[in-house]
């Protein structure tokens, strides 16, 4: 059996999938599971052991460069694909799927894709699965007959984590950045509402890294690189912003010892690496998007207003500035004292 997974198209959501794949890899243990990602995520399942093959889905998203897709699209129809899995709910992403020729095509009907599917699955209404996000593309396995039960989801973990840290350990040592690390990742695609104030992200890096002897690296997109070496500037880090590839980010924060996120793809990465990873939580919802693990730790200042999941804040960004440096560094130091990873 040939099974073709279309993967989702941000960080965090292909994090939070990783338990659906894994429970399809349980149910077809002798398939050939392929995964159709955007080149931004196709990194991430590189390690994942229940992943055959990665093909990265060439063409500009949207209605556009469709001269790549068609092309694709035959590269698609030549691997005979039994069944393809859709796990985000655009069109487009159906559209592709049905020209693959995929004799079975399994999504949730949204977007106005059911005639583009053979499996068009009802969306889960409030309250029958469990509110987390991770859930989501699981319930769409087991409500198309794929799997049988939900799997119980305390943990996201990437496979191979120890050859992980390996790598990003030379990644450090090639850019004379000293282990421990510190990983700031100040940050967030969404919008500005997600991200607390880049002097306090400074401030908490350049307290635990006085405290620990350690060095700090700050994270971010090219498009960030701005925002990171401000931070980086007043924290006396090393701004790496734009300079890794995402194989090389998640390798690099395996080897931190500890991590500083807002709700973001770094976030997620972060604690599917096992580190400890401290999160500044104001607009959004972290009891659906919130990170899995033991090693998360979140921080939220209750306000009337959140959350309310808008990109700009259109006061004063309360949930956010009444965050104190003070909280963030005391449960970040607790996260360490309660961490099994070596700083060395």
């Amino acid at each position: 059996m040939k099974i073709l997974v279309r993967a989702t198209n941000w960080l965090g959501d292909a994090v939070m999938s990783l338990p659906a794949l894994r429970a399809l890899r349980t149910r077809f243990p002798n398939a050939e599971i392929v995964v159709l990602a955007r080149p931004w995520v196709a990194a991430l399942y590189e390690d994942e052991r229940s992943m055959d093959r990665v093909i990265e889905l060439t063409g500009d998203p949207g209605p556009r460069d469709w001269a790549a897709k068609w092309k694709l699209c035959h590269l698609l129809r030549r691997e005979r694909f039994d069944l393809a899995v859709l796990l985000p709910n655009s069109f487009e992403s159906a559209a592709i799927v049905y020209l693959s020729g995929a004799r079975r095509r399994v999504g949730y009907a949204r977007d106005g894709r059911r005639v583009l599917l053979t499996d068009a699955i009802a969306v889960p209404r409030p309250g029958e699965i469990p509110r987390h996000e991770s859930y989501y593309y699981p319930e769409l396995f087991r409500r198309a007959g794929l799997i049988e039960t939900l799997p119980a989801i305390n943990e996201i973990l990437f496979d191979q984590l120890d050859e992980s840290r390996r790598r990003g350990a030379a990644l450090f040592a090639v850019r004379n950045i000293a282990l421990p690390v510190i990983g700031v990742n100040p940050g967030a695609a969404y919008g500005t509402a997600k991200r607390w104030l880049p002097d306090r992200f400074a401030a908490v890096a350049r307290r635990l890294a006085d405290h620990r002897a350690a060095s700090i690296a700050v994270f971010g997109a090219a498009s960030e690189r701005a925002l990171c070496g401000e931070v980086a500037a007043a924290c006396g880090g090393v701004n790496l912003a734009g300079a890794t590839t995402l194989r090389e980010f998640i390798d690099m924060t395996a080897a931190c010892s500890l991590c500083f996120a807002n709700d973001s793809g770094a976030m997620h990465i972060a604690a599917a690496t096992g580190v400890p990873c401290v999160t500044v939580f104001g607009p959004t919802d972290e009891a659906a998007t919130g990170p899995v693990g033991p090693t998360a730790r979140l921080v939220r200042n209750p306000v009337d207003c959140a959350p309310c999941k808008l990109r700009e804040c259109p006061i004063d960004h309360r949930c956010m500035t009444r965050v104190s440096v003070e909280q963030v560094v005391e449960i970040g130091s607790e996260a360490v004292r309660q961490s099994t990873i070596s700083p060395e």
